[in-house]
C-alpha cells in the first residue's frame, strides 16, 4: 500500500487537529494543515518517519517552500506540488512572500 500525505498552509491551522487519514485497498492518504513552513517542515520529517513515500504540497507552498520540503525528506518520499503563483486562500500571494 502507498503511503502519502498532503500538507496545506492556511491561517490557524493546528498541526494536531487539522489532520485526517482516508484508506483505500491501494492508499493511504493522511492530510495535515501547517500554519508556515516551519511547521511544515517538522511536519515533513514526521510523515517520512511514519512511512510515507510521496508528499504532495498544496498551491500555497511556493518555489522555496517546495525546497525546504524537499531537502528537509531528501531521499526518504518523493515531493509533488500543486502550483499557484498567487493562492487564493492566502490573499492572492505565494507562501514564499508570507512565510521567509
Amino acid at each position: 500500500m502507498l503511503k502519502a500525505a498532503f500538507i496545506f498552509v492556511a491561517e490557524g491551522a493546528d498541526v494536531k487537529k487539522d489532520r485526517s487519514v482516508v484508506t483505500t485497498p491501494a492508499v493511504e492518504l493522511t492530510t495535515v494543515g501547517v500554519v508556515d513552513y516551519a511547521e511544515a517542515v517538522a511536519v515533513s520529517r514526521e510523515l517520512v518517519e511514519d512511512g510515507v513515500q510521496a508528499i504532495e504540497l498544496c498551491g500555497g507552498f511556493g518555489h522555496v517552500g517546495t525546497a525546504k520540503i524537499v531537502e528537509a525528506v531528501g531521499d526518504k518520499a518523493v515531493v509533488g506540488v500543486v502550483r499557484f503563483d498567487k493562492h487564493p486562500g492566502l490573499g492572492n500571494q505565494s507562501g514564499d512572500s508570507m512565510y521567509l
